[in-house]
């Protein structure tokens, strides 16, 4: 792969040893990839400079991960965002869908599972920009319905997932969008429902699992839902706040 025709991919993460390591590891796979330490370096990058990919730690000094996000999205850079996250801490998987983010790092990862997901969005992002009829088998649609998500066009994300359900229904991972796409709405029943599915599919299914176990928390408070934090916790930071005034 010649260097103008490599692919760029910005690393945002703040531990040494995992910048260390995606850098070698996508390198090693033909693509240029520059670093960022911080919250606030990451967006300074991705305003200058355009990439293809951006990799993003959720946990990040100053400005972290979600907060970046959404700097990116509202200046419409549609950039696909790989979100990077220790095992057990999605609590932010609505939010973080909500501006454009479907895909997951979870730590611990290694360099193999780092060029699957890299290369699937690489291929994604190309088949996005495809003009002319494209085949309709599982790959493709699932891969256009990440691609609606990622330019937040998720009514056309579900009439995708709903398809590639219907055309492979021994597979969790539509329904488990289909469940994130639900709780976007509001609605936390269709929403568990959906997650409940995947996991009858796949039983150890992780993203399901973590979804499923934070709809059940927020099953009575899904205006909540995106800040991952129940209705309670709230009133009692409006009632200290209140106090303090």
């Amino acid at each position: 792969m010649s260097m103008e025709n490599q692919f760029k991919i910005l690393v945002i993460d703040d531990e040494e040893n995992i910048r260390k390591m995606l850098k070698k590891s996508l390198e090693n796979s033909g693509y240029r990839v520059e670093l960022a330490l911080t919250g606030e370096e990451g967006v300074e990058k991705v305003l200058k400079n355009d990439y293809d990919l951006i990799m993003l730690d959720l946990k990040l000094p100053g400005i972290e991960g979600e907060k970046v996000l959404k700097k990116i999205r509202n200046k419409d850079i549609l950039t696909p965002v790989l979100i990077i996250t220790g095992y057990g801490s999605i609590e932010s998987a609505v939010s973080v869908m909500k501006l454009g983010a479907v895909d997951y790092l979870q730590k611990p990862f290694n360099p193999e599972e780092i060029k699957e997901q890299v290369d699937d969005i690489i291929t994604r992002k190309s088949l996005e920009n495809f003009q002319g009829d494209q085949p309709e088998n599982y790959q493709t649609l699932i891969s256009r319905a990440k691609a609606a998500i990622n330019k937040r066009n998720f009514e056309f994300a579900a009439e995708l997932l709903q398809k590639t359900a219907q055309q492979d229904n021994n597979s969790p991972e539509p329904f488990n969008l289909l469940g994130v796409l639900a709780e976007m709405k509001g609605d936390n029943t269709q929403a568990m429902k959906m997650y409940r599915t995947a996991l009858d599919i796949e039983p150890s299914y992780k993203p399901a699992q973590e979804n499923l176990n934070r709809a059940s928390q927020l099953i009575s408070y899904p205006e909540d839902a995106s800040l991952g934090e129940n209705k309670t916790e709230n009133k009692t930071k409006e009632n200290k706040e209140e106090d303090n005034k």
